[in-house]
């Protein structure tokens, strides 16, 4: 883990405390961190949509997996 000083408003510090329940100001900046990657990932994945093409049925795809065996 790598250490990292940054300038904070208190209020806004303050706000993200309590809005993810957080004990500490590191807790609630991992948390914050985390929710942002996680949101861009979801942004990724929808952004996605409609773009990949299949060439199996998707009840294929499910019950005929041959990596299973």
């Amino acid at each position: 883990m790598s250490r990292t000083t940054i300038t904070l408003p208190n209020s806004l510090l303050d706000e993200l405390m309590s809005t993810v329940q957080a004990k500490s100001k590191t807790e609630a900046v991992i948390k914050a961190i985390k929710d942002e990657i996680r949101m861009k990932k979801t942004e990724k994945i929808k952004s996605m949509a409609g773009k990949m093409e299949f060439v199996k049925p998707a009840d294929k795809l499910r019950h005929e997996d041959e990596r299973l065996g």
